[in-house]
């Protein structure tokens, strides 16, 4: 493959999702593969010291690398953490052919650019039943598993543990530090979470059941959670998205990894279906919470990851999170 190929296909990759958009990842480039590496520089010491989130979201870049390679017209073999000498290299993708690309994989290559994280509330309808059955497949080819969270009791759970968690957070400074570290007041800003893109108000009072991380919980007056009942509570429910955990029997580096790509895949099936979507993670960033979740839900594995989906309104399509340019994360290398 020559520079420019390459180039295109780590530009898609680097539109994949990563927490707080840290964009954690290096890229090596040579005739026949691409090296992905963790950027260690851009951690998150706070809220992911064993660098689980942003392995995930590596998984993740790693995925939409293989899409844009296969609508390209490449196969690729992908190879997960070969390299005892450097932990930090987590992927190889080697180019093993050429073919031509099918409508599938064009179409998943066409969402790369229309997927986006979406905070806002979604319409009030269901995603259909056979899209979440093909999640769920799709899944399994890389050793991750989908729950959607359906019965009341482990809805009841998950969203209280969502909320604690949200609590501690909030009650944490060096987390509320990091957290203002990577927001974005310049909409031409590389990376962190753009103001403009997260919902005004406080997400406590918007109507769903569903608690979306406060990433300007700082910048507004504190207050205590309020109890069901209360006459200052947030209205009843209206949002019901559908939420989907996702999980793996293990829970290190290459399990990570699969799940990022997992994930990857299902963001961009869900982008083509016009189903967006946006993480739950609060409850997943603390082991307690984490492990508390594993137990309610009486799950056999590791939670990884919890979305929120549905159908964004017409008023979603606000500010998208800048990315880092080409040049900066990429490097070539002769063979």
């Amino acid at each position: 493959m020559q520079e420019q190929d390459w180039a295109q296909v780590v530009a898609a990759a680097t539109r994949a999702p990563s927490i707080h958009n840290t964009q954690p990842w290096r890229f090596v480039a040579r005739p026949d593969r691409l090296d992905v590496f963790l950027d260690r520089e851009r951690a998150l010491p706070v809220l992911d010291p064993s660098h689980r989130q942003q392995v995930i979201s590596c998984g993740s870049a790693i995925e939409f690398a293989v899409v844009a390679l296969s609508a390209a017209g490449f196969d690729g073999d992908v190879d997960l953490l070969t390299d005892d000498a450097d932990p930090d290299h987590l992927a190889t993708i080697e180019v093993t052919g050429t073919r031509e690309a099918t409508d599938e994989e064009r179409a998943l290559a066409g969402a790369i650019e229309r997927r986006h994280t979406v905070r806002a509330a979604f319409e009030p309808r269901a995603v259909p039943p056979e899209l979440v059955d093909r999640l769920q497949d799709e899944a399994r080819f890389h050793e991750t598993w989908v729950k959607p969270i359906t019965r009341s009791e482990e809805e009841v759970a998950t969203v209280f543990l969502i909320s604690r968690a949200e609590e501690m957070e909030q009650g944490d400074p060096a987390y509320r530090q990091e957290l203002e570290r990577w927001m974005r007041t310049d909409p031409g800003a590389e990376d962190g979470v753009p103001v403009e893109a997260v919902p005004g108000g406080d997400p406590r009072a918007r109507p769903s059941n569903w608690l979306i991380r406060d990433f300007v919980v700082g910048q507004r007056e504190q207050r205590d959670f309020l109890e069901p009942g209360d006459p200052d509570a947030p209205p009843p429910e209206v949002e019901r998205p559908t939420v989907v955990l996702l999980g793996t029997d293990g829970d290190d580096r290459y399990a990570w990894l699969q799940a990022g790509r997992a994930l990857g895949r299902l963001l961009l099936i869900a982008t083509a279906a016009g189903v967006a979507a946006s993480p739950l993670t609060q409850a997943l960033d603390w082991p307690a919470t984490r492990t508390r979740l594993q137990s309610r839900l009486s799950l056999v594995g590791h939670p990884q990851m919890l979305l929120r989906m549905g159908y964004p309104p017409e008023t979603a399509a606000g500010a998208v999170s800048g990315r880092r340019p080409v040049g900066d994360v990429l490097r070539f290398e002769p063979a």
